[in-house]
């Protein structure tokens, strides 16, 4: 089954994050557990704040869906998603994924 990248761009409200993190970990460790959230985190100091998600999916359509009840999005701390086959070649996760 397809990889995808799915990146999230964060909104202004960190405060609004500190409060629903608890749950939006919750939520994507379910994903985990269901083998469809292969790895997750926040981009580091990054100018526009947001997260990468590797999302195992049938298609790009599948993927987003796998993330619309994510606490973070329904709180509206999400301005943006979007989705990109990620084909893993190189590398002990490439091995994995594979």
């Amino acid at each position: 089954m397809p990889v995808y990248a799915v990146t999230y761009t964060y909104t202004d409200d960190t405060a609004g994050r500190d409060t629903h993190r608890p749950a939006h970990k919750d939520f994507l460790n379910a994903l985990a557990d269901q083998g469809v959230n292969l790895c997750s985190g926040p981009f580091a100091a990054a100018e526009v704040p947001g997260a990468l998600l590797l999302i195992r999916a049938g298609d790009k359509a599948s993927a987003l869906a796998a993330t619309e009840r994510d606490p973070f999005r329904v709180q509206g701390l999400v301005s943006g998603v979007e989705a990109r086959e990620w084909t893993p070649v190189l590398g002990p996760l490439a091995a994995r994924l594979g």
